[in-house]
């Protein structure tokens, strides 16, 4: 991210543009990528999104991917690109599963270290908003994935043992 950047702000209304932003966070990520979804959906199963995942991975031992979904069980059928990157790099990635006290949260985002994110405003809706260089509303939605991070679980692990 650019010193003094300008927030740029990108309405999302549709699933094409939402998996796209998705991407163009992504790209940008240096150091971390929080996911909180309701279950991954097919567009993590990409072969884009896995190579985005892939080198921010590698381009650091350091970076990090956490994942909390309230229904994580649909990611070794859906996603086994994902299954993939945690085997390759299962020191980087932690995947977990909301707690019931944590599962009527229902706005999924993804925050990309501490200047980026993208945020849908319901589950059920594609609409949604991507944020890039805005550290500010990073920062909310940043303390709010570390809340849902507490009330969660680890649920899939490199392993078949642990799906």
């Amino acid at each position: 991210m650019a010193e003094n950047a300008t927030p740029q702000h990108t309405p999302l209304l549709g699933n094409a543009e939402y998996e796209a932003a998705l991407d163009t966070a992504l790209a940008k990520a240096q150091r971390s990528i929080r996911i909180f979804e309701h279950t991954l959906g097919r567009g993590y199963n990409s072969p884009q999104r896995f190579e985005l995942l892939h080198r921010f991975l590698l381009a650091s031992r350091r970076n990090r991917l956490q994942i909390v979904a309230h229904e994580p069980q649909t990611i070794d059928r859906n996603c086994p690109r994902i299954l993939n990157l945690l085997r390759l790099h299962s020191h980087s990635i932690s995947i977990h599963e909301t707690h019931s006290n944590a599962k009527s949260v229902y706005d999924p985002f993804t925050v990309v270290d501490d200047h980026s994110f993208v945020h849908r405003f319901h589950f059920d809706e594609m609409r949604g908003l991507l944020a890039l260089d805005d550290p500010i509303g990073t920062h909310v939605l940043a303390e709010r994935f570390d809340e849902i991070w507490e009330a969660s679980s680890p649920t899939v692990s490199a392993t078949t043992i642990g799906l």
